[in-house]
C-alpha cells in the first residue's frame, strides 16, 4: 500500500510541487517578465506530473492536515496580482455560468495560482512529515482536487500567462525593430 506514496510518479510530482510552491512564494521578488517566463514552463510540467499520478481510488478516512492559512493564501495571491497588474484578469471560457451568461465572466490568474498553491503546498507539507498513511490520504485528496478543481484552473491560468508572456515579447521586439529601422535612424540625425 505504501508503494504508491514512494512511486516514481509520486516522487516526481512532489519534486515539481515543491518547485512550484517555492516559485510562487518568491513572486514578490520577481519581475513580471521573469515570472511569466517561468510560469509558462513550470505549469505544464506540474500538469503533466499530476496526470501521471497513479490513479489509486482510496476513500478518504479523514481530511489531511492543512498548512496554508488564509493569511498565507492572501499574501501569495496579492503578490502575484501586484506583479501582473492589469494582466491578472482574463476572460473565463470554461466557467459553468458562461453557457447562460450574456456577460463575459472574468477570472484572475493570481487567484488561480493561489488555489493551485494551496492544494500543492498542503500536499507537500503533509508528504514531508513522512507518515505513509497521511501521505497517501494527502496524495488522494490532491489528485481528486486536480481532477475536479485545480487542473482546469491551471490550464486557464496558463492560457492567460501564455498571452502575457508572448505578447510582451512581441511588443519588445516591435519596439526594438522600430528603433533599428532606417527611417527611425534618420530621425535621430
Amino acid at each position: 500500500m505504501d508503494e504508491i506514496v514512494f512511486s516514481k510518479n509520486t516522487v516526481e510530482f512532489v519534486t515539481v510541487g515543491v518547485e512550484y510552491c517555492s516559485f510562487i512564494e518568491r513572486a514578490s521578488s520577481s519581475t513580471r517578465a521573469a515570472f511569466t517566463d517561468t510560469a509558462v514552463k513550470i505549469l505544464p510540467l506540474l500538469y503533466l506530473k499530476a496526470v501521471l499520478l497513479d490513479p489509486e481510488e482510496n476513500e478518504l478516512t479523514g481530511l489531511p492536515e492543512k498548512f496554508v492559512t488564509e493569511e498565507i493564501y492572501e499574501y501569495v495571491r496579492g503578490a502575484v496580482e501586484r506583479l501582473l497588474g492589469e494582466g491578472d484578469t482574463y476572460l473565463e471560457t470554461f466557467h459553468d455560468d458562461m453557457e447562460f451568461s450574456e456577460e463575459p465572466v472574468a477570472a484572475s490568474v493570481s487567484e488561480d495560482l493561489a488555489d493551485i498553491y494551496q492544494n500543492i503546498k498542503d500536499f507537500v507539507s503533509v508528504y514531508s512529515l513522512g507518515n505513509p498513511e497521511t501521505m497517501r490520504e494527502a496524495l488522494t485528496e490532491c489528485r481528486q482536487n486536480f481532477v475536479s478543481y485545480w487542473g482546469q484552473k491551471l490550464v486557464n491560468a496558463l492560457g492567460a500567462l501564455h498571452r502575457l508572456r508572448f505578447s510582451s515579447v512581441q511588443e519588445d521586439a516591435s519596439e526594438e525593430e522600430e528603433s533599428l529601422s532606417p527611417e527611425s535612424s534618420q530621425d535621430n540625425w
